[in-house]
């Protein structure tokens, strides 16, 4: 990989050479990829971009740790729509926001760029299956990506992960293994078997390129600004595998020269599990927490990512904001009813914040913010329920409907 220098280690910076297999140092710390911004600068420009037929993730090839005879993955992840979401910035108070709806891949969540990244990996690694843990939406993208590409997968999930979720697996033909215990108990039973029976690793705490197929999440919402950098970059944060993610794909476009100053980040997690933003406001080390939200996917109370995470959000000098679960499923209706995008509770948990963040006078109005929806809400219908509750129900009579308009406060 001509445009790949080397791996680094975030803890104490050793360097190791950037192969299929590299995992994690041995100090245990999590590697970074490191770029040859120089050959990038040769070889790619914002006009090739222009020019550029490949709407996917893919056309971000010089900025992805791949072969340059690596085949991309069979289903068309990235390029989901970035929409001004002038409506809701209205009822927020917010001067100007975009809505990036990356519910919109083929398994309808962000975790797609991840898992066609594993994909893509493990064929270079002649691999032959591939095994992960995951709070859900992982698992279903990694089946999803893995099953177009013929490669069986194991995945292992807590048993208090959704059924839509759940679903997916088994379509996609995954041996799904549902862990009675935490989130924690579920990492720790895969990263067994991995090692029992050499999988190929696609957990975010052990393989370093998953962050480098996230991170084109935030290449795409710049290059659809026309790379007008925008003043905050709002994300829901579980493992911190997200965040570190995007915060990687900005240094990268600002250390070629595509963009010519960095946003800030707004790290939103749920109030119930927060301990890389309690981290930040306490200026302590974190510390686990319980998982205790309806937002399954940032439920993780040993976020495995937390020093990428966390790096990301001082780098950036960013806000975090902690909401309850009732001001997620808030943010499901208001997403909803504004801008007819209907996100899971993680992924509107983004949105969630910076209603929260206006609101305590941490977020100036005249910002102009992006906020990314992880995850489509169809994944986790039961939540969505809660959150809209359900529709009037009246026998197939005129009068019947008009009683339960005029109970409901309905004057059409």
């Amino acid at each position: 990989m001509k445009n790949v220098k080397y791996a680094k280690c975030v803890k104490c910076g050793k360097e190791y050479e950037a192969t299929p297999n590299t995992t994690t140092c041995t100090c245990g710390g999590i590697l970074d990829i490191v770029y040859d911004y120089d050959y990038i600068k040769a070889h790619f420009t914002r006009d090739d971009l222009e020019r550029s037929q490949e709407w996917s993730m893919w056309r971000y090839r010089p900025f992805l740790p791949v072969e340059a005879d690596s085949a991309p993955t069979p289903l068309r992840v990235g390029w989901s729509p970035l929409y001004r979401a002038d409506n809701l910035a209205r009822e927020l108070g917010l001067k100007t926001l975009y809505i990036k709806d990356d519910g919109q891949n083929p398994t309808a969540s962000l975790k797609d760029r991840a898992s066609a990244m594993a994909v893509v990996k493990a064929r270079e690694a002649g691999a032959h299956t591939i095994a992960c843990s995951s709070t859900g939406n992982a698992a279903s993208s990694l089946a999803g990506n893995a099953a177009a590409a013929g490669i069986p997968t194991y995945i292992f999930v807590p048993s208090r992960a959704p059924k839509g979720k759940v679903a997916q697996l088994r379509i996609f033909g995954a041996t799904v293994i549902s862990v009675d215990g935490s989130y924690e108990d579920t990492f720790e039973l895969s990263k067994a078997a991995i090692e029992k029976w050499g999988w190929y690793n696609r957990n975010a705490a052990i393989n370093p390129y998953l962050s480098e197929g996230k991170k084109t999440v935030t290449l795409e919402i710049l290059e659809q600004l026309h790379w007008k950098v925008p003043d905050f970059i709002a994300l829901s944060v579980g493992d911190g595998c997200t965040i570190a993610g995007a915060w990687k794909g900005l240094k990268d476009l600002y250390a070629a020269g595509f963009i010519d100053r960095l946003p800030r980040l707004i790290s939103v997690q749920a109030e119930g599990c927060c301990p890389l933003n309690r981290a930040i406001m306490t200026a302590t080390p974190w510390q686990p927490m319980e998982e205790n939200t309806l937002a399954d996917s940032i439920a993780v109370g040993v976020p495995r990512n937390a020093d990428k995470a966390l790096q990301a959000i001082e780098e950036s000098d960013g806000l975090v904001v902690n909401v309850t679960d009732d001001e997620i499923l808030a943010a499901m209706r208001l997403l909803g009813r504004t801008q007819g995008v209907f996100g899971e509770p993680a992924g509107v948990t983004g949105t969630a914040g910076v209603k929260k963040a206006l609101e305590r006078g941490i977020l100036d109005p005249d910002a102009t913010v992006v906020s990314v929806v992880t995850g489509n809400g169809l994944k986790d219908v039961a939540n969505g329920i809660k959150a809209a509750g359900e529709p009037m129900l009246v026998r197939p009579s005129m009068d019947e409907l008009l009683k339960a308009f005029d109970a409901n406060g309905i004057h059409p």
